[in-house]
């Protein structure tokens, strides 16, 4: 893979995330064979999130045959595990999300912009008084990630 490829940059920003609310939970346990490491579980789904990829069952699917999960994976957990994983660490997760936009919005290797999913037309019931221009959009989003 090319020195600039995406899961290299999600490594390394998942490398600068403060996951202790996370592998705190890991200090303790004797039971079993040991967990996979959490560091490595989050850029998982991190480099999964980025490029599309939601589902545990796709992840693992994409760990299989994707060079750039494998290098990321390793030891390759099984889709049970991603699932579990995150369902265990929602919460924490939530706010290390917040922590990777913090990061690439600050380094700019991501903008803020409009984003299509298809060309549904769907009712709405919005007013006038809540649209936001871009300006103000970009403004709300630092003051949440504050």
């Amino acid at each position: 893979m090319p020195d600039n490829h995406l899961a290299y940059f999600g490594a390394d920003v998942v490398d600068q995330l403060d996951l202790s609310a996370i592998e705190c939970v890991y200090e303790g346990e004797d039971r079993g064979q040991p967990p996979y490491h959490p560091r490595m579980m989050t850029k998982i789904l991190v480099y999964g999130y980025c490029v599309w990829v939601f589902s545990s069952r796709r992840i693992y699917k994409r760990m299989l045959e994707d060079v750039a999960f494998r290098v990321l994976a390793g030891n390759q957990p099984d889709f049970r595990t991603i699932a579990d994983f995150r369902e265990l660490h929602l919460v924490a997760l939530e706010e290390l999300f917040r922590q990777v936009l913090r990061i690439t919005l600050e380094t700019g290797t991501m903008k803020l912009g409009r984003v299509a999913l298809d060309g549904s037309k769907a009712e709405a019931n919005a007013s006038m008084h809540k649209a936001m221009s871009y300006g103000r959009l970009r403004e709300e989003v630092w003051k949440s990630l504050s």
